[in-house]
């Protein structure tokens, strides 16, 4: 059953939320403020998915989510916020956040968020039980680097860079079109399932992180073609 780190401080919206999800076949351990959720993460690891609201007590969902990065670069990190600033959500994506939810959300959006990221890990251990986890992490060649996206790392010169979920499916995207233009709204439908105004800004914050983690190759380029989307070149 798949464990959820849940963090929400109303005491309705959490009993309600909680109560659904369970409904759903996954176990929740819910907290009630950010210091509470920090040091649950750092006791009752493993999560398979933190869902964090952004506006809490002691501790907010931002900075919360910093400190877990620290400790775990690949357990999902999903936002629940109230903020309808763009520049707040954007922010929430470039401390390491996957993605997120605006509240008011359908418990039918935030559960199917939450599959889409359970998915890939339900993958991965149908392939070690089936006894191919070498043939599904083998790695991909990207310039000088070694990509791994089953265990979501970057590897050069004895160097070993951390993904996120979502950096590690942007990646291999790209990986998988060298040289190729490849259009915004397909790469946002394909990793997102949405090509609206804010998913794009979300993507090149994506891209920024991944020009950074890719710069001890200068080939390597990942070039904005200007009205039309991406190009990766090495």
């Amino acid at each position: 059953m798949p464990r959820i780190l849940y963090v929400e401080d109303d005491p309705n919206l959490g009993f309600v939320t909680k109560d659904n999800l369970e409904l759903n076949h996954y176990e929740i351990v819910h907290c009630v403020d950010g210091q509470e959720a920090l040091d649950t993460f750092y006791q009752q690891q493993p999560f398979d998915m933190c869902v964090l609201d952004v506006m809490l007590p002691k501790l907010d969902g931002f900075t919360l989510a910093q400190r877990i990065r620290q400790q775990d670069r690949h357990v999902p990190i999903l936002f629940l916020t109230a903020r309808s600033l763009q520049e707040d959500k954007l922010h929430g994506l470039r401390i390491g956040g996957d993605d997120y939810l605006t509240k008011p959300f359908s418990m039918e959006e935030l559960i199917l968020k939450i599959e889409v990221f359970l998915r890939r890990s339900l993958k991965q251990e149908t392939a070690a039980a089936a006894g191919r986890t070498e043939e599904a992490s083998k790695k991909v060649v990207v310039g000088k680097y070694a990509f791994d996206f089953e265990k979501l790392q970057l590897q050069i010169k004895g160097k070993t860079q951390d993904l996120t979920y979502r950096e590690a499916e942007v990646l291999r995207y790209l990986a998988d079109r060298p040289n190729q233009v490849i259009k915004r709204e397909d790469l946002l439908k394909a990793i997102w399932g949405d090509d609206d105004y804010f998913m794009g800004r979300s993507l090149d914050v994506f891209m920024s992180r991944l020009r950074k983690y890719l710069c001890d190759d200068p080939n390597i380029k990942i070039e904005g073609i200007h009205s039309v989307g991406f190009r990766m070149r090495w």
